[in-house]
């Protein structure tokens, strides 16, 4: 009997053998539709940059990959890439056949379309389609994301001004990471950032920067410490610390001593206060006093200096001149009695306005 097939005048693929019994053991026909795909590309693409080419959502092509891979098939990986960084390329005749079959996704667009005040083009709808094929999520969280991303932008850079459509790609990534993919989790995020929102005025007066708002790595910061469990009370304290330290206030290192008070269990003023303590160290021995000639020592009436003068009155040369006089004494060109930075008595060296041995 002949065979049944027709050959087309295309490349042609090579399927091994034993590749045919695996799949057909396994018997998931996605998978062997993901493998079919891989071949048509020689296997120079991941996996799951092919889910616009199938029309599959993020959860059914991860699926077969991962019995791709149970079956020996596809090699091993360590860490899959992040979704972000295999989003499919959809092609305009995509974006036609669903804009035309679908008319959930028609309704998407259009209101997207009102939302951002502009004509979505091709590559747009095409971040839209992707966020809904590939990452799955639905059409009312989409939207969500959308309104999202506007109101922040606009919070941010004043009314009128809108977001790029990368920008809420990149938004509707980490929303997929995060595992909001429905309704009910959306308004849960978006009720929980109004609130984290709602106290940055506070945290950046804790911070003596006025009621100016964050900027965007500022903003990451006081997120951050707010997901630690720091109120604005306890990041004051982290302030002082790095003023005191930096003399100025520096991010980073302000960072650094909340992430050690977070490792320690230490949030509120009071936790810091009693757990980070410093350890009292021991005092060094002072050094005996010296009496020698010339030379500083310590008495019930204070320090005093070579021959006998307080310090706060005399130099190692003797008592302090009247300012007046040497003034005077500088302009007429002479210098009666001799200078009082010149003259030392003996055994002095003069340095910073005290003595030292010579």
């Amino acid at each position: 009997m002949g065979s049944i097939l027709i050959h087309t005048q295309d490349e042609s693929v090579t399927l091994t053998a034993q590749a045919v019994r695996r799949l057909l053991e396994k018997g998931d026909g996605d998978a062997a539709l993901l493998y079919l795909a891989l071949l048509r590309h020689h296997g120079t693409v991941q996996p799951r940059s092919l889910a616009g080419e199938l029309r599959w959502d993020r959860l059914r092509i991860e699926a077969a990959e991962g019995t791709l891979r149970e079956l020996g098939l596809v090699a091993p990986q360590e860490a899959p890439p992040a979704p972000a960084d295999e989003r499919p390329a959809y092609q305009r005749a995509d974006v036609a056949e669903r804009l035309e079959h679908s008319g959930e996704f028609r309704t998407l667009t259009a209101e997207v379309e009102k939302k951002l005040g502009k004509r979505l083009t091709t590559p747009d709808v095409g971040v839209l389609l992707g966020l809904s094929d590939y990452l799955g999520l639905p059409a009312d969280v989409i939207y969500l994301l959308v309104c999202h991303c506007a109101e922040r932008v606009e919070r941010r850079y004043g009314p009128g001004r809108r977001p790029g459509m990368k920008q809420i790609e990149k938004e509707g990534y980490a929303w997929a990471r995060m595992g909001i993919d429905t309704q009910a989790a959306a308004a849960d995020y978006l009720k929980k950032y109004a609130q984290r929102q709602g106290m940055l005025p506070a945290y950046m007066r804790a911070l003596q920067m006025g009621e100016r708002k964050p900027s965007p790595s500022e903003e990451k910061y006081l997120i951050a410490w707010q997901e630690m469990g720091f109120q604005p009370e306890a990041v004051a304290l982290a302030y002082d610390k790095t003023v005191l330290k930096c003399h100025e206030m520096r991010w980073p290192y302000c960072n650094g001593i909340l992430k050690r008070w977070h490792e320690a269990g230490l949030h509120t003023p009071e936790e810091i206060q009693q757990g980070d303590r410093p350890k009292p160290r021991q005092e060094a021995a002072a050094p005996p006093a010296t009496t020698r000639a010339g030379c500083a020592s310590t008495s019930s009436s204070g320090t005093r200096g070579c021959d006998g003068w307080p310090m706060t009155v005399r130099s190692c040369a003797g008592p302090t001149r009247s300012l007046r006089r040497t003034a005077s004494s500088v302009r007429s060109g002479s210098s009666p009695g001799g200078s009082p930075f010149s003259s030392a008595s003996p055994g002095c060296v003069r340095s910073r306005g005290s003595c030292a041995p010579p």
